[in-house]
């Protein structure tokens, strides 16, 4: 399936690429994004800031990985509570969002965020503020 132009964007331009964000694979509701490890993330272990931006950039992609969103849809991050749940020691990440639910206006969703070991480091879950788009409530 064809990601939405917007999506794309999100997961590789702009602050994406700023942290080095590359976007690995999508599809409608479900995004997964890589950080490659620099120090300038955390000497050692990577910032939680990081991986937090990480966290955002993926659901936002996958908050707009969706045929639904029109050219005059509008979106930002409402909040996310995330949970770390083990270091992330000089390791790439990877981070797969999955929309949970599209209300009228309002996503949520769920972050997982894994070292390369595949081992889980910190999982999030979103709101985020989505409009101008056709909802489908489920």
């Amino acid at each position: 399936m064809s990601l939405h132009p917007t999506a794309e964007r999100i997961a590789k331009e702009s602050f994406a690429a700023l942290i080095g964000v590359e976007l690995v694979e999508h599809d409608e509701d479900r995004v997964v994004v890589r950080l490659p490890y620099q120090s300038k993330l955390g000497v050692g272990r990577i910032h939680g800031g990081a991986i937090s931006a990480l966290v955002d950039i993926a659901a936002t992609a996958a908050f707009w990985s969706c045929p639904d969103v029109t050219p005059a849809s509008q979106g930002a991050t409402v909040g996310f509570t995330i949970n770390f749940l083990k270091l992330a020691v000089r390791t790439d990440l990877i981070a797969t969002a999955t929309v949970r639910r599209r209300g009228g206006t309002l996503c949520t969703g769920d972050v997982s965020v894994r070292n390369d070991a595949g081992e889980e480091v910190a999982t999030a879950m979103v709101t985020y503020k989505l409009t101008g788009y056709r909802s489908r409530t489920g």
